[in-house]
């Protein structure tokens, strides 16, 4: 159920695993950002981007995780105007043209079909300066994450993303241990 992926994405299991404040320092400074979540989730970095400084949106195809980013933007963050809510169609990034400065999108590239054309939109959303960060699992049996014939190794994430256009990439295989941290431009 939701309920229980929301208690998941949110255990003390996933921090040991995701280390968030190593990927958030990784990132650099945040403040003053407008940040695209994608596949939000429970909000876990969409919350951890908003207390950095970020303008996020929120963006989720699933309307259960939707209502519970809102429920706790209201209840823990006095409903913080630097954080929007955004349903996303499952084949488009529902950006504006130039409309963000990061596109962050974790544990979530294996979900997204027709990866090509869905990352030229998600280009065409970030200003000329803007990047893209994809984090995933290394494509292999972990103690976490998906089956590994789910999860996609960072070269073909690279070579999707070339397709789609990007040509500047950086690729992290040592800050987490489970995950691949692509930085793409």
């Amino acid at each position: 159920s939701t309920q229980e992926l929301i208690q998941r994405f949110d255990s003390p299991e996933r921090d040991a695993y995701q280390q968030p404040t190593k990927v958030l320092e990784y990132l650099g400074n945040l403040k003053g950002l407008k940040i695209l979540d994608i596949g939000a989730g429970s909000g876990y970095f969409s919350f951890k981007l908003l207390n950095a400084g970020a303008t996020v949106i929120a963006g989720d195809v699933n309307d259960e995780f939707l209502a519970h980013i809102k429920h706790k933007k209201e209840t823990e963050f006095d409903n913080n105007p630097n954080l929007e809510l955004r349903k996303l169609p499952f084949d488009s990034p529902a950006l504006q043209a130039q409309e963000v400065d990061k596109v962050l999108i974790v544990n979530t590239y294996h979900h997204i079909e027709n990866r090509v054309a869905y990352f030229s939109q998600v280009l065409k959303g970030l200003k000329p300066s803007g990047e893209l960060v994809i984090i995933d699992f290394f494509k292999k049996e972990l103690p976490v994450g998906p089956p590994v014939d789910h999860k996609i190794d960072q070269e073909m994430v690279k070579k999707e993303l070339t397709e789609a256009g990007f040509t500047n990439f950086e690729i992290n295989t040592d800050l987490l241990e489970y995950q691949y941290i692509i930085r793409a431009k």
